[in-house]
């Protein structure tokens, strides 16, 4: 399982696969590297993990690859809406349940909370989380409008002093969760949301960016050729010399025009 294509963006190596499958199967065998490396080390293995489309095929090469003892694994993840209604199927803790986390034995998941009545206090109680188990790995997509997690471009920071906060989502993002399917319209999708920040999400000593399909080839191709800016957030990757960026083919179909 080898590349068609490798390139490096300043500091970001970028591999691409002929598939969807191949690239996240490719993901997914670093990521084990990754995990087993830290619990090697230090006897548990710290992870952030995102949802959505893009993902897909990454979870489903991870949750069957052997010799991971998920029991010293501790997972977390970057956004849920908030006051979605209870049980809706567009929960990312839900999508991780049913793509992930039901799927290997013993792993300790923390989801971010989405209840506007006690905001603040989750907020406080998951960056203590998030500070107390310091992320060996963060695997994380681009949006389509450049996002890292819900870090839309009115409110991407990246100097944020804080790990979790809340924002308005930009109607870009609303779009891609319809077009994705976990919504029938965009006036069903949630105003706002908890977002892990930039900052969060880059302080995970290595990070696996991967971003497939037709749909993210804008974005890819603006990470690539824009300067960093908080217009396109995945520019930043760029001087994140420890991330790695996964595309297949159809998302990386104008970068190698």
């Amino acid at each position: 399982m080898k590349p068609i294509f490798t390139d490096q963006w300043d500091e970001l190596p970028v591999v691409v696969y002929e598939t969807n499958q191949e690239m996240g199967a490719a993901a997914a065998n670093e990521a084990k590297e990754i995990i087993n490396k830290a619990i090697q080390e230090k006897g548990v293995a710290n992870i952030i993990v995102a949802t959505g489309n893009s993902q897909l095929s990454f979870f489903e090469a991870l949750r069957v690859l052997p010799d991971i003892d998920w029991s010293k694994v501790h997972a977390f993840h970057m956004d849920e809406y908030i006051d979605l209604p209870a049980g809706h199927t567009a929960s990312f803790p839900y999508y991780l349940h049913k793509q992930f986390i039901d799927h290997v034995k013993g792993i300790h998941f923390y989801p971010v909370p989405g209840n506007s009545k006690t905001l603040r206090e989750d907020m406080l109680a998951y960056e203590k989380l998030l500070r107390d188990h310091p992320a060996d790995l963060c695997v994380l997509g681009i949006g389509e409008n450049g996002h890292l997690a819900f870090n839309d471009p009115p409110f991407a920071d990246f100097d944020d002093p804080v790990y979790i906060k809340k924002v308005r989502m930009d109607d870009c993002s609303r779009r891609q969760q319809v077009g994705e399917g976990h919504f029938k319209s965009i006036e069903e999708v949630p105003l706002h949301a908890l977002s892990l920040t930039i900052p969060a999400l880059r302080s995970a000593k290595r990070m696996l960016c991967i971003v497939p399909e037709a749909r993210k080839a804008d974005a890819v191709y603006r990470t690539k050729t824009e300067p960093v800016n908080d217009g396109c957030p995945s520019t930043i990757l760029k001087k994140t010399s420890w991330a790695k960026l996964y595309l297949d083919k159809d998302a990386a179909a104008k970068i190698m025009a």
